[in-house]
């Protein structure tokens, strides 16, 4: 039975939560991937991809209100607009990146590995020992190793 272990890639790029969000643009962009992890001290604290570099084009959503007794009651999440503005304004890596990601360990089979993409709509799923990132799988080692490409 094929792992993560098997179709990882440990020619790991990653970034770190100080990064600039322009160097980090710049890298996915150079090395034509979807996303890197975000590792402080060995540890992995995060990933950053795409989706979240062009959540800074996106217009904030105010919350509804409503008035009661000359106050505003906001009717959504205010939590949610917070960290909606705080990913637009994002300066570095910390305020854009996805926190505590969605992993695997180095034993997870293949057909977790595809189900925990498909399911979560992930391009990018690090593999973690503990928290110390030990490798990365793209969707297209998955698709290489389905088609035969990677054993």
């Amino acid at each position: 039975m094929r792992t993560a272990l098997d179709i990882m890639s440990t020619d790991i790029i990653s970034v770190t939560p100080d990064t600039d969000i322009p160097a980090a643009a710049r890298l996915l962009i150079e090395k034509n991937i979807n996303g890197v992890p975000v590792v402080e001290d060995g540890k992995l604290v995060g990933i950053l991809t795409q989706s979240d570099l062009i959540t800074q084009q996106k217009t904030l959503k105010l919350p509804s209100v409503f008035t009661f007794l000359d106050g505003f009651v906001p009717l959504g999440s205010l939590d949610k607009m917070e960290r909606e503005m705080r990913k637009i304004t994002a300066m570095s890596v910390r305020d854009a990146m996805t926190p505590d990601p969605v992993t695997v360990s180095t034993d997870t089979p293949l057909e977790k590995v595809a189900a925990i993409m498909v399911d979560e709509r992930l391009h990018t799923l690090p593999v973690v020992e503990g928290k110390r990132l030990v490798g990365v799988i793209g969707k297209s080692d998955v698709l290489r190793t389905l088609m035969g490409g990677k054993e």
